[in-house]
């Protein structure tokens, strides 16, 4: 029999990004933008992904890290403001383990010229197969991505 146990942490990123509140809103309730940046890590290689971004919507993202099993993200909203929250709860799979279910807040507030966006996540590891420093770090290679794409967008909004 495997042996069950529950790690309860919390962590929380706060980022500055160079857009507005909307365009960074939007790169997390667009199919497309998302899909440019949400991977965990620049290797990993996504092969489906469904958002219906809705109060009540779903997402589900299937990802692979180079000679490992599948990664499942099943994700479930519960609010969204408009540039400003959303809140959604997601369970992690790896294969047909589930070895986590978070709660998590986004939060986007202007800062000068662009947004600070804060992003908490209160998660339950489940079994020893994950824990916060890994979610952590995984989130983090997922925002910083987010951030080269927003930049990336400025540079191409001032050429044109």
């Amino acid at each position: 029999m495997t042996e069950r146990s529950t790690t309860h942490a919390t962590f929380v990123i706060e980022r500055i990004y160079p857009a507005s509140p909307s365009r960074v809103f939007h790169a997390w309730a667009d199919l497309a933008a998302k899909t440019r940046w949400f991977a965990c890590h620049e290797d990993w290689k996504a092969e489906l992904h469904e958002l219906d971004f809705r109060v009540g919507g779903s997402e589900r993202v299937n990802m692979t890290p180079p000679g490992a099993e599948t990664h499942r993200f099943d994700a479930r909203y519960h609010d969204i403001v408009a540039d400003e929250r959303i809140i959604y709860s997601y369970a992690m799979h790896i294969g047909e383990k589930r070895i986590s279910v978070s709660l998590a807040t986004v939060q986007f507030e202007p800062a000068g010229e662009g947004t600070r966006m804060i992003f908490t996540e209160q998660g339950a590891f489940l079994d020893g197969w994950d824990d916060v420093s890994d979610r952590e770090e995984g989130t983090r290679a997922g925002l910083e991505t987010l951030e080269k794409m927003m930049r990336e967008e400025l540079v191409m909004a001032s050429v044109h």
